[in-house]
């Protein structure tokens, strides 16, 4: 069973991890972050849930807000076969994740460390990075070196690519 954002704020605490938090409506796009009071949208991280050619791999890729992933490029860097967008279905049979609420915590529910993490390099050492509690109405806000101790804590390989 997924994760609620109740008990990934749970995690967090159990693994010393500090965080802020600002809730919100549901949004699903970083254009509707963008609406959001007090969101300072620089510090979001735009998350995409990418699949290889059969199907055998499946990547989250963690980028800023502002820029657009060119997954030929993508590809390259990682030595994969053609990536698309992965459905709904392997989204939450991979991270118990459903659309619009795609986080790098989803990891927390990766049960089998099967999905690849690949990070925007530009995002390494940020002190403040916004993501979702796998729960689209609830940011959080912590530092890029807790969101690596959470991801490495989980087992999910952690790749930085240039975006």
């Amino acid at each position: 069973m997924p994760l609620t954002k109740e008990e990934v704020h749970a995690k967090l605490d159990e693994m010393g991890i500090s965080y802020g938090v600002i809730e919100h409506g549901p949004v699903y796009t970083i254009d509707e972050m963008k609406l959001v009071d007090g969101m300072k949208i620089e510090d979001v991280c735009k998350n995409l849930f990418l699949r290889d050619e059969k199907g055998k791999r499946h990547f989250l890729v963690v980028l800023d807000e502002s820029k657009s992933a060119d997954l030929k490029s993508i590809r390259a860097q990682i030595g994969s076969t053609r990536l698309s967008f992965a459905s709904e279905e392997r989204l939450m049979n991979n991270l118990g994740l459903t659309r619009g609420a795609v986080t790098p915590l989803g990891v927390l529910n990766d049960c089998a460390s099967g999905v690849e993490v690949l990070i925007d390099e530009d995002l390494r050492g940020r002190p403040r990075l916004g993501v979702h509690p796998c729960d689209n109405t609830e940011t959080l806000w912590l530092s890029y070196a807790d969101l690596e101790k959470v991801i490495k804590s989980r087992g999910n390989s952690l790749k930085f690519i240039k975006i």
